[in-house]
């Protein structure tokens, strides 16, 4: 296991017990839905089945099940905790969307449970960051996928948390901040995994906060701890914090601390298989040689 490789058993508790509380923090998640939203008004289709894969509470559940009040929803998470309130368990909106066709299950989206060409719209609002083999993840989505399907994504991009990176470097030698990868080099990816069309760009939003433990707070409130292997598993000496929080003092800016999130968006379409002249299916690569 190298450093920056994700401990799924980690994920899935911080997500789980994030989940009651998740909500009420998840501005960002809300946005970036929202700006996905509007992306995809600019699409024509009409889905028979939509996967939602990293549901979460199931806020960007319910947006899709209003959009596509006849197709079937399935919602998909690595943490049951967050299935179960995405279901209603701990929600307010059970009973005005208890009519819905939405179907949960507690998956990885690197092994989706799900059959080949089983879906029409595969919806991944910023979950993808926390695979490990992201061009195998892509190729799983681009496999549950049909013909003519659609992948609209978004994921967090190498300059986020860029304040709260810069404040643990040097204190010590652990992964304090995940590493994401460039929206570019996902491009390549969407096109190794078989994908067509693939658009990419990006935004930088940033959240404003008291202090460094409100920034922390915020982060744990939503699941998003640092769930590398290369993280410590013990807690910052007093010393060490106090120079953390120091260094993040240098990034106010009128009073408030920022903290910067990076957001990838990405779409692409399943097309049929190319054939050469003897039938053989051609492959794209996004590979020179």
């Amino acid at each position: 296991m190298n450093e920056f490789e994700i401990d799924k058993l980690a994920v899935r508790r911080a997500f789980s017990r994030a989940a009651t509380q998740y909500d009420a923090a998840a501005v960002l998640q809300r946005e970036v839905c929202g700006q996905m939203l509007e992306r995809l008004d600019l699409v024509k289709l009409q889905p028979a089945r939509v996967l939602d894969a990293g549901c979460g509470t199931g806020w960007g559940t319910r947006q899709l099940s209003l959009r596509y009040p006849s197709a079937q929803v399935v919602a998909l998470d690595i943490a049951y905790g967050m299935l179960q309130a995405a279901r209603g368990d701990t929600g307010w909106w059970k009973k005005l969307f208890g009519g819905a066709k939405q179907n949960h299950l507690c998956a990885d989206i690197e092994a989706l449970p799900l059959a080949a060409n089983s879906v029409e719209l595969v919806w991944s609002n910023l979950a993808v960051q926390w695979v490990n083999d992201l061009p195998g993840a892509l190729a799983e989505l681009h496999r549950t996928l049909k013909v003519d399907g659609l992948l609209m994504f978004s994921t967090f991009g190498p300059d986020t948390l860029k304040e709260l990176r810069a404040a643990f470097a040097h204190v010590d030698s652990h992964n304090h901040v995940s590493r994401f990868i460039d929206m570019h080099d996902i491009g390549d990816m969407l096109v190794g995994a078989g994908f067509a069309e693939p658009v990419m760009d990006m935004e930088m939003l940033t959240l404003t906060y008291e202090d460094m433990r409100a920034v922390m707070q915020d982060l744990k409130s939503i699941g998003a701890h640092n769930a590398t292997a290369g993280r410590s598993n013990g807690l910052m000496g007093k010393a060490a914090w106090q120079q953390v929080m120091a260094n993040y003092e240098r990034f106010r800016r009128d009073g408030k601390l920022p903290a910067t999130f990076e957001i990838v968006y990405g779409h692409a379409w399943k097309v049929p298989a190319k054939k050469s002249a003897d039938g053989r299916a051609i492959i794209q690569t996004p590979f020179k040689l």
